[in-house]
């Protein structure tokens, strides 16, 4: 539940705050630096609070955490109806996205304590609510915000964090996934990363899955553009496009529930190869009905892909390891879109929209190629406690 909400009040948050602060400002510049205070920055700072954390009873850390960012929307709700203040919302921003990364791998190295060999199952759970939670959320966040207002909004996302931070205070205790609660946190972050660096199966897949990140993400800055003008769809074509994408981002979290046992490298491959076979499409589609078909079968990949490769990262982790290594993970997945924000752009620029979906599914078609041969010819790396090391 703790992972859905993370997820749901992240995309509540970010689409209030991104209206208000270009309703405020009207500067798209600004708007762009609110999305790099949220999204970009906190990639960087949340693995040192991850290994900080993770020490912690997970109980305490958790509802620490979500008191946390309760408290910072209330900030934040209290700064959009008073004196808007653009530093103050950046770095407000900044602090909670940062607070939701480490939130997130703590979440799912607790999880991975509680449930052992039925990790599959619990991450098939996660991921349908992670994909309602992501398809739902810009959508309730935009009927909020046209009928009660920004500072209302923030005050509901307030209320959510706050709800269960009580719950984890008056909720059993949860195992440690870490038995090894000693050392500063530069040490532990730092022997988190030398975890990943030694074992080539991991190596491998944090940094083909950071490539994959720039190429699946290389697009949506220019979807509209697509949509509008190459397609000439008009608003309605754009939002009815995101819909497919979204049914098939739901439908691909019901379909990993339902697939989950198969081996890993067919999972991660499969799924990875739909995301660049919709996104080839989408490079190829005459006009939006194919563009939608492209759309279903791209996100139908997308609601497997991130969960197959978690997956295969974690089974790969030993306990003490979990909530730093997934917390890099989720940096990457954080961090990455940015380069491929940037790469599209320029792409669309000097030729199209289509030139920038054809590089995007050859792209991400490379990924899975590599991911797949990786985890095919890969030797299982012994998972070994701190206290063997």
């Amino acid at each position: 539940m703790s992972y859905a909400v993370n997820q749901f009040g992240d995309q509540l948050g970010v689409v209030a705050l991104a209206v208000l602060v270009l309703d405020q400002t009207g500067s798209a510049l600004a708007t762009a630096g609110f999305f790099f205070a949220a999204k970009f920055l906190p990639a960087f700072a949340a693995p040192p609070l991850t290994a900080a954390s993770d020490r912690l009873p997970p109980r305490a850390a958790l509802s620490g955490l979500y008191a946390a960012e309760s408290l910072l929307f209330v900030a934040l709700a209290l700064v959009a109806s008073s004196a808007f203040s653009l530093p103050a919302i950046l770095l407000l921003a900044f602090a909670d996205g940062t607070l939701a990364l480490t939130a997130r791998a703590l979440s799912r190295a607790t999880t991975s304590a509680l449930l052992r060999d039925r990790l599959r199952e619990g991450n098939a759970v996660l991921n349908v609510a992670f994909a309602v939670s992501t398809a739902v959320g810009p959508a309730v966040a935009g009927v909020l915000v046209a009928t009660v207002g920004v500072s209302a909004t923030l005050a509901v996302d307030a209320t959510s964090f706050a709800v269960v931070a009580l719950l984890f205070v008056w909720g059993r205790p949860l195992p440690n996934a870490s038995a090894d609660v000693s050392g500063h946190w530069f040490s532990r972050l730092r022997a988190g990363l030398d975890y990943v660096r030694e074992r080539p199966l991991l190596r491998a897949l944090v940094g083909l899955e950071a490539i994959g990140f720039v190429f699946f993400t290389l697009v949506i800055p220019i979807e509209v553009v697509y949509a509008k003008e190459t397609l000439e769809a008009g608003d309605v074509g754009f939002g009815v496009l995101l819909g497919a994408w979204g049914l098939g981002l739901v439908l691909g979290s019901a379909l990993f529930g339902r697939f989950r046992d198969r081996p890993i490298h067919v999972l991660v491959g499969v799924s990875t190869l739909l995301v660049g076979v919709g996104y080839l499409g989408l490079a190829i589609a005459p006009g939006i009905v194919l563009a939608c078909a492209a759309s279903v079968v791209g996100g139908t990949g997308n609601g497997i892909q991130w969960v197959a490769v978690l997956t295969a990262v974690q089974e790969a982790v030993s306990g003490e390891f979990q909530a730093r290594v997934v917390g890099l993970l989720e940096s990457v997945g954080a961090a990455m879109p940015g380069v491929g924000y940037i790469i599209g752009g320029v792409v669309t620029s000097i030729s199209s929209p289509r030139t920038a979906y054809l590089l995007a599914g050859s792209g991400v078609i490379a990924v899975a190629m590599a991911m797949t041969a990786r985890l095919s010819a890969a030797v299982p790396e012994p998972v070994r406690s701190a206290a063997d090391a």
